[in-house]
């Protein structure tokens, strides 16, 4: 027999059939993106707390469900109560998809009520902030229940020496469409006038039009995909099974300490870069004295850059391993941020200039992150265990810019504001680098690609 090895696709399946599904599963990223870009990042904090002033009292409270609220905090409490339900319900997704097998199902479930309740959003106009919170609960809940699903195929649909590439270029088609979506929404938005409609009903059908995408392109996804055999035969769809299941990954958990150990790594180093998202057009406006339109154009920018990012990033891993890579993009985070705390006020190429630094590097740190967790873990688990994976990044969302508010706080500079949050990237490589992910690959029981 001949002594050579042999590498077995990820399912068993031939190549024409593995990589059709894998073409398939790109497309959910480019469904997607668009509410992360145009719903949560652009339109609607801005119009939903204009909604909620709208129906404010005099002082500037609503009642929701009776209790008072400041209508510039509304915005701010929803989302927040969106991720505290998405980091109970994501888990229990996770578990029933393994225990089932039936992942497409549960996708095209959680895809639709996210796309369906982003489309509703059109209906949100006056002073209709409670039919708007609700919406924004129900999609962004909808919308990470559904993203555990999706990252869970990458295992099944790629062989591990593949996952890199393949991950990265899911992540190039979500920023491809984000950075599409985007340009045709702020066209409408900007030439309101000259389409013969006030600004609010242009938000609305952006908003609106982000859910039709979503709902449009995941055809492609529940076309390609198919369903595998669950880890417990003939199980059910069950919350309380559910449940069940999810303790049982937690406590397994604790025997795979150099997984858990990635994990923390990942909490530390996703936390900054998506603080650094979520606070950089605070730092351009207030600390740089950036226009609106500054600040939107870095926000393109940063897509479309992201897109060459992941993909470049993707032909390192290739050469150099996903961990080697990783670190070096942190090390390019920790020196994109250093240098912000240096740029002049009132120069927007420097502030451009930055936005490109985090668009290359934005991408292929999120992308090979979710490659390298593929590797370590368990075979058949991996709805779970990319639950937890979800809820280390969501659950922890508060920590950044709880340091970078404190900063502030007690320096009142946006500028020592944002250096602060160099000790995510430095605390996340140092544990990262501490992590044999060789060694982590083979004790969950896989087989590691010649560079990882």
């Amino acid at each position: 027999m001949d002594a050579k090895v042999v590498i077995e696709p990820a399912d068993g399946r031939d190549d024409g059939a593995r990589r059709r599904e894998q073409r398939g599963w790109y497309w959910y990223d480019w469904a997607n993106s668009v509410f992360q870009t145009s719903v949560l990042t652009v339109f609607l904090g801005p119009y939903l707390t204009e909604v909620a002033e709208a129906a404010a009292d005099v002082d500037g409270y609503v009642y929701p469900l009776g209790i008072p609220v400041r209508d510039g905090s509304y915005f701010a409490y929803v989302i927040s109560a969106s991720v505290l339900l998405s980091v109970l319900v994501m888990p229990v997704v996770g578990a029933i998809a393994d225990r089932t097998g039936r992942k497409k199902p549960l996708l095209a479930v959680c895809a639709y009520t996210g796309a369906a309740a982003t489309t509703a959003m059109f209906f949100l106009d006056g002073d209709r902030y409670l039919l708007g919170g609700l919406l924004l609960i129900l999609a962004n809940v909808a919308y990470a229940a559904s993203v555990v699903v999706y990252h869970a195929y990458l295992p099944q649909i790629a062989r591990p020496e593949e996952r890199d590439a393949v991950s990265s270029r899911g992540w190039a088609f979500g920023y491809g469409a984000g950075s599409l979506v985007l340009v045709a929404n702020l066209a409408l938005f900007l030439g309101h006038e000259s389409f013969g409609i006030d600004q609010g009903t242009a938000v609305r059908i952006c908003l609106a039009s982000a859910g039709l995408w979503w709902a449009v392109f995941t055809l492609v996804p529940l076309r390609r995909l198919r369903d595998r055999p669950g880890e417990v035969s003939g199980g059910r769809l069950s919350i309380g099974g559910g449940f069940r299941q999810l303790g049982h990954t937690l406590r397994e958990l604790r025997s795979y300490p150099l997984t858990l150990m990635f994990l923390l790594a990942y909490l530390l180093y996703n936390d900054g870069v998506q603080t650094v998202i979520t606070q950089a057009s605070v730092f351009g406006s207030k600390e740089l004295g950036m226009e609106q339109e500054t600040l939107i154009g870095a926000i393109l920018l940063v897509q479309v850059l992201a897109i060459f990012g992941a993909l470049g990033l993707g032909r390192l891993a290739e050469r150099y391993g996903a961990k080697r890579t990783i670190l070096g993009s942190l090390v390019a985070w920790t020196g994109t941020v250093a240098a912000g705390y240096f740029l002049p006020a009132g120069e927007p190429l420097w502030f451009f200039a930055l936005a490109g630094a985090i668009g290359m590097v934005l991408g292929g740190t999120q992308a090979l992150s979710r490659s390298l967790f593929a590797q370590l873990i368990p075979r058949g688990k991996e709805a779970e265990y990319f639950s937890l994976y979800e809820v280390s990044d969501r659950g922890t969302s508060w920590l950044g810019p709880l340091v970078f508010g404190l900063t502030y706080q007690l320096t009142g500079s946006y500028r020592d504001a944002i250096i602060s949050l160099v000790v995510f990237f430095v605390l996340g490589f140092l544990l990262l680098l501490r992590v044999p992910v060789r060694r982590a690959a083979a004790a969950v029981g896989n087989t590691a690609p010649g560079r990882i």
